[in-house]
């Protein structure tokens, strides 16, 4: 009986001995959970609050709170002159934006979906992203054009196009594709501060997709540079090089090769243009073999352009195969959902690439 007593009051002792030591360290704070669709829209809310030039405008912004609702709450906060319902008309719209941007504002000019901005092309790239150079560098368009790009889910050929390639061949802009939330958050920021045109590219699939946030990421002052890829996942074997939705699809590839005993390094690009050429050929000296992922189409992609470079670079005599690009098919997105899933890149297309270039 005396014995037990003792281990209980031993017991007590140690617990209140544990609780005054915790009281002295003071714990990380738990990393938070935000979907990509609250990160943008704080990254937005932070910089309207910031600085009273940004406003945005766009289809369904305002009152409806956005056709994806990225732009909740914005509205009732900051009210009619700074976040704009348009008329459905992206050419009317893109122009206002861009000649505000001329005029010292800095816009964030939304598009419904990327597919749209094809209405709008010519403010994109004729007004906003030559003009800079045109004037001799006296004209800054300070304005960021976003919304969702590439593939979502049973909305066919018309709505599923990736403009990464597309964007990401003019000079002049800046193309940022974020993946993840601390991404989307950090890019978004950084776009909005850039005295440069710079294309948004998101991805309706992810907006859902609840990520950590860092305690850092959630300071009103936290940016991503813009120009600088990541290394999401280090590997030995091969370097997949990606960007956007399919950040996951290379990470899933992976995590079922390193069963098979094979260590993929994943490259999450972050920005298409400029791109950081630096990390891919850091990686594929490491580890010899290169493998691409994207969504869009293959003819003069991303992937060929990241292929092209390597080659031109020093990297290319450390490969110890050729590069190999896992990219959608080179045909119209089809609206049956089994054709859809045929012609984008699955987890299973990424891991017989990776198996091929290794040659096991």
């Amino acid at each position: 009986m005396a014995a037990s007593l003792r281990c209980f009051l031993r017991t007590g002792r140690n617990a209140v001995s544990a609780l005054r030591r915790r009281e002295f360290h003071s714990s990380v704070p738990a990393a938070v959970q935000v979907t990509v669709r609250d990160a943008l829209n704080q990254a937005m809310d932070e910089e309207l609050e910031r600085d009273e030039r940004v406003f945005l405008l766009g289809e369904e912004v305002a009152q409806y709170d956005g056709a994806y609702k990225v732009s909740r709450g914005l509205w009732k906060k900051y009210g009619d002159k700074r976040i704009i319902d348009t008329p459905i008309t992206e050419m009317g719209f893109a122009g206002i934006a861009v000649g505000s941007a001329m005029a010292g504002l800095r816009p964030i000019c939304e598009f419904m979906t990327f597919n749209f901005s094809m209405q709008a092309i010519d403010q994109v790239i004729n007004s906003a992203a030559k003009t800079y150079y045109m004037s001799a560098g006296l004209q800054s368009v300070p304005i960021v054009f976003r919304g969702p790009n590439g593939a979502s889910a049973g909305v066919a050929a018309q709505h599923s196009q990736c403009f990464a390639a597309w964007y990401g061949h003019c000079p002049g802009l800046k193309v940022l594709s974020p993946w993840s939330s601390e991404d989307a958050k950090g890019l978004l920021k950084s776009a909005i501060r850039d005295d440069n045109p710079v294309v948004f590219l998101e991805n309706e699939l992810m907006y859902g997709v609840p990520f950590e946030m860092s305690e850092e990421s959630q300071s009103k002052d936290f940016t991503i540079p813009i120009g600088k890829a990541k290394v999401e996942r280090q590997g030995t074997h091969v370097s997949l090089v990606t960007h956007s939705r399919y950040v996951s699809h290379c990470l899933d590839a992976a995590a079922v090769l390193a069963k098979e005993g094979i260590e993929c390094e994943v490259i999450n690009l972050r920005t298409i243009r400029p791109l950081d050429v630096e990390c891919i050929e850091t990686s594929v000296m490491k580890t010899n073999h290169l493998v691409t992922v994207e969504g869009g189409w293959p003819q003069f992609g991303v992937g060929a352009e990241i292929c092209a470079r390597i080659m031109e670079g020093p990297a290319f005599n450390y490969l110890d195969a050729p590069a190999t690009r896992v990219t959608g098919v080179d045909i119209p997105m089809p609206y049956a959902k089994i054709l859809e899933d045929n012609s984008l890149p699955q987890i299973k297309d990424i891991i017989f690439s990776v198996k091929k270039t290794l040659n096991v």
